[in-house]
């Protein structure tokens, strides 16, 4: 249906691929306008295992879509490398396959053409699914009711002519996957009819039956997504991913790394995969991307399996309408039965043309007429010749009328022999009301009765932007990407309210209407600024809470004060945390101190010093001895204070003859 070229966007500087579709299906306006609507829907699926369309137009006679560019290789080269997969990697691979079908189907889109040539796997990993849209549109442009499918896993649904759903799509995806854990496609045949009676009247058969070893809840899984009755397969690719995901998770590793001995292994067939560059590489660096091995081809479909059933013939035989018709398929034959019938229809002609008129009429009219003849052809010899000499038939050089008001342009046309129609186009360099172009072009030589287009600016086109507050950088970038807007400067800003990593503004604005490419400023938040903990031990708990509402943050009193000698009380005796940063809002708890405690002061009059001291220390006091005559005797005569109490690490003075 179509040739796909690697190229380079030239506005966001990024490779891309450009599907360029075959020429009987650019020419037709209906399919174009469906291709269009179809190309909008895929364009609204933004799901990382599907390929972006980025873009949808014309160019001329040439449609093309332009979509994300996957470097990398498809499904088809793993399974033409490796043959049957084991089970642990078929399962991964086919996962992200049926997650993106999951999310086209929750949006009401269906792909028609599951096969491993339209899963790509990138260099990085990365798994997409290319071509959503594509086979609808070119299906609903057939009018002989030839549906549009790779017969190998065409639904049997479609081949009856019935309506495509999800389970289409489910059922393609599981002979996918039985070809996957076999290394070979459940249905062959010598020609498309052939397999497509067999999806119609034959049971996709166990896996196991092909590659013994598999596990039951594989043969199931498989059955489940090619039961010929639609109404037996899961209703989309949801219910098919929550099943396969819970099959992963409870097969044992033995199952899951089961592989084929090199005998069981079904040899798959070698495809070419060529890369063929276009134009000149030096100076043209676009290049046509691989052939595909399981092309898409158009099918006619029988609306009735007995019609089915009758083209196919018992045991699959072809009859000998089949055999002409395929002959005739055949270029030299085709050509030879087209010059036998033109022949035919000659001979017919001449058949019935006489040789002789059975009157011959009057020579002198004959004369006459053949004069009259010659006369009017002599007219119209002259009139031609003024016609296409002089008139306006004669060849005319189209004038350049680029950057010329309307009024300039036609003028300019008009005097060059031209008549022309204004037709307005949005441009992005040409102010509005001025000539961007002709058609045919500036240069072109053509005759001057043809009708001329001027096209005048309407201005660049715009676009709203999308919002990008509230969400992440990446996901902005991804937004501004799938808006085909350029990433502006990126700036960090505190804010209490926005968690870090989180577009606070953009500029310009939400919804303002710009050209595309135009870069978006925007503030990312680090989150809420940090506050160094300010230090307010030892101040009064007035005061201390006063200091931390001050820098925002918030006190606690501990519900307990500490008796403590040293801090007063009332007075801030420790808080937690002592340092570091908090951030706005945050709580430091505060300890009260309730000074030191009391403590009675015992008699020691008239014992000895040394064991009065001892025991005032271990009360925690301080103690002080005042010797008279030197302390001979080393008795305690006289106590300040005694029999009282006192604050702890109060000074007790003894005095000691």
């Amino acid at each position: 249906m179509s040739t796909v070229y690697l190229a380079t966007d030239q506005r966001l500087e990024r490779d891309v691929a450009l599907k360029v579709l075959h020429p009987n299906l650019a020419n037709d306006p209906t399919f174009l306008q469906r291709l269009s609507r179809e190309a909008k829907a895929a364009a609204s699926l933004s799901h990382p295992h599907i390929v972006g369309v980025l873009d949808q137009g014309e160019d001329g006679h040439i449609a093309y879509l332009v979509m994300e560019y996957v470097k990398g290789h498809t499904l088809r080269d793993v399974m033409t490398e490796q043959g049957a997969l084991p089970p642990r990697l078929a399962l991964a691979l086919i996962d992200p396959v049926i997650e993106g079908l999951a999310a086209a189907h929750g949006s009401g889109l269906i792909h028609r053409d599951i096969k491993p040539e339209n899963v790509l796997i990138a260099d990085d990993g990365r798994i997409k699914v290319a071509d959503f849209g594509l086979a609808r549109a070119v299906s609903a442009n057939t009018s002989t009711g030839a549906l549009i499918g790779t017969v190998a896993y065409l639904a049997p649904e479609l081949v009856l002519g019935q309506a495509a759903d999800a389970r289409s799509d489910i059922y393609s995806a599981g002979i996918m996957l039985y070809e996957m854990l076999t290394g070979k496609q459940p249905y062959a045949g010598d020609s498309p009819i052939q397999v497509a009676y067999q999806h119609v009247n034959s049971v996709v058969g166990r896996p196991s039956d092909v590659a013994p070893g598999l596990a039951d809840d594989l043969d199931e899984l498989v059955q489940w997504c090619t039961a010929t009755d639609a109404e037996n397969r899961p209703v989309d690719g949801a219910a098919l991913l929550t099943e396969l995901r819970h099959i992963r998770t409870t097969l044992t590793d033995e199952q899951l790394d089961h592989r084929q001995s090199p005998a069981q292994t079904p040899h798959s067939p070698a495809t070419a995969n060529e890369t063929t560059p276009v134009g000149n590489p030096a100076g043209h660096p676009t290049e046509a991307l691989a052939a595909t091995a399981s092309p898409t081809e158009f099918i006619s479909h029988q609306r009735n399996p007995t019609t089915i059933m009758a083209a196919a013939g018992t045991g699959l035989q072809h009859s000998a309408q089949d055999a002409t018709d395929r002959d005739l398929n055949q270029p030299g034959k085709r050509e030879l039965k087209r010059i036998e019938r033109q022949q035919a229809k000659d001979r017919a002609r001449a058949a019935a043309t006489p040789v002789r008129q059975l009157r011959e009429g009057n020579p002198r009219r004959r004369g006459i007429i053949w004069t009259i003849v010659i006369v009017i052809l002599a007219l119209l010899a002259a009139s031609a010749g003024w016609f296409f000499g002089m008139g306006p038939g004669s060849p005319g050089t189209i004038p350049d009328v680029k950057n010329k008001t309307v009024a300039e342009a036609q003028q300019l046309l008009r005097t060059a022999g031209f008549q022309s129609e204004p037709q307005d186009v949005f441009d992005d360099d040409i102010m509005p009301g001025f000539a961007v172009g002709t058609e045919p072009e500036s240069g072109a030589e053509v005759r001057k009765f043809q009708s001329v287009t001027v096209f005048v600016s309407k201005g660049a086109q715009l676009f709203p932007l999308p919002t990008l507050t509230g969400v992440t950088l990446a996901e902005a970038k991804n937004a501004l990407n799938t808006a085909q807007m350029a990433l502006g400067n990126v700036t960090e800003a505190f804010d209490d309210k926005v968690p870090a990593g989180v577009v606070i503004s953009q500029d310009p604005a939400t919804g303002k209407e710009v050209r595309h490419g135009t870069p978006v400023a925007l503030v990312v938040s680090k989150g809420p600024q940090p506050i160094p903990v300010p230090d307010v031990r030892g101040l009064t708990k007035d005061a201390a809470i006063k200091a931390l509402q001050d820098v925002g943050l918030k006190a606690a009193i501990a519900p307990d004060a500490v008796n403590d000698k040293k801090v007063p009380k009332g007075a801030i005796l420790s808080q937690a945390p002592a340092g570091g940063n908090l951030v706005k809002g945050d709580t430091v708890t505060l300890t009260v101190s309730d000074g030191p405690r009391l403590v009675k002061v015992p008699s020691f009059v008239g014992k000895q010093a040394k064991e009065a001291r001892k025991q005032l220390e271990d009360l925690g006091f301080e103690v002080k001895i005042n010797e008279i005559l030197g302390g001979f005797f080393g008795t305690v005569r006289d106590q300040n204070p005694v029999n009282t109490e006192v604050a702890e690490g109060s000074l007790i003075t003894l005095t000691v003859v």
